[in-house]
């Protein structure tokens, strides 16, 4: 039996590379290319960390930024600092051949520094909701990990059908969230939440806001008079100053007690956890309108 059929299905095999060149789109509308596959990537963000674990990626990941804390094993990656100030020179040190960054939490001259000194970059910004499944698939292609992106996409692309499907129809919502008391921030439109707000059934009253986290006044929340006032904060604690507003009795949230919380790490992360902060939101809108009823 002649050798040569087998020598020449070796010699395509060695001749082959073992992965092929991938690539995406990425939210700033950059093509990101990689040889192959990811081996050493950077996360700048937690929620661009929380993705990649959902992705299938967590292993890959060598350097991360504070409050990178989910899922548990997320806390013991090395960090390379803050997602506002990042230290290159730990960066370098890990030799990345992929930085996942954020478009709106990083400060652009850092993006721009990793850039000029020739590391490939990925940059994050979902603005809606179905973004979230759509950046868990290329993160899946640029981590070689498909099979698992594509998974948890279609889980979270079903779980999210469901929730529109409850609340389509709803009445609407007067709504104000409130990210921070000092100084007092709220969410603007093109920000991921006031997607949330209106997949409930919600109007954001200053969703007509261009900023992502504008700096507002009491008297522009007076005068909006919102039905119902949603708060995060920074912990799983529902935060003090919310019950702040009940001096102003004239607000129409105040009226009928409509003052919620909502974790921030469910609501003000686009991860696929955004589901479940987005749902209690749905459900604090609900039961406003049964307090509508009474």
């Amino acid at each position: 039996m002649s050798v040569f059929p087998s020598l020449i299905v070796i010699g395509l095999a060695v001749a082959m590379p073992a992965h092929a060149e991938v690539s995406v789109r990425d939210d700033a509308g950059n093509t990101v290319r990689l040889a192959q596959p990811a081996k050493r990537i950077i996360s700048l963000a937690p929620h661009m960390t929380e993705t990649l674990f959902a992705a299938g990626a967590g292993a890959q990941i060598v350097g991360t930024v504070d409050y990178s804390d989910y899922p548990e094993v997320a806390k013991k990656i090395q960090r390379v600092g803050g997602y506002s100030r990042f230290d290159l020179e730990a960066v370098a040190a890990l030799k990345p051949d992929l930085i996942v960054g954020w478009q709106s939490g990083n400060a652009a001259a850092h993006l721009d520094k990793l850039k000029s000194l020739g590391y490939t970059m990925y940059v994050s910004q979902p603005n809606r909701i179905d973004d979230v499944a759509s950046e868990i698939e290329r993160l899946g292609v640029l981590a070689g990990t498909e099979a698992v992106a594509a998974a948890e996409a279609r889980r979270f692309r079903d779980r999210l059908a469901a929730l529109r499907g409850k609340y389509a129809g709803k009445t609407s919502v007067r709504t104000f969230y409130q990210i921070w008391k000092q100084p007092l921030m709220t969410v603007g439109k093109n920000q991921i939440i006031s997607d949330a707000i209106r997949l409930c059934g919600g109007e954001n009253v200053f969703g007509a806001l261009t900023q992502m986290a504008p700096t507002i006044n009491v008297e522009a929340v007076i005068a909006a008079n919102p039905e119902a006032i949603i708060a995060s904060g920074m912990g799983d604690s529902r935060p003090e100053w919310l019950d702040d507003w009940k001096k102003w009795t004239s607000i129409e949230a105040v009226k009928r007690d409509n003052l919620f919380f909502v974790q921030p790490e469910l609501i003000q992360r686009h991860t696929p956890r955004l589901l479940e902060g987005t749902e209690i939101l749905c459900k604090h809108l609900e039961a406003v309108r049964e307090r509508r009823r009474k």
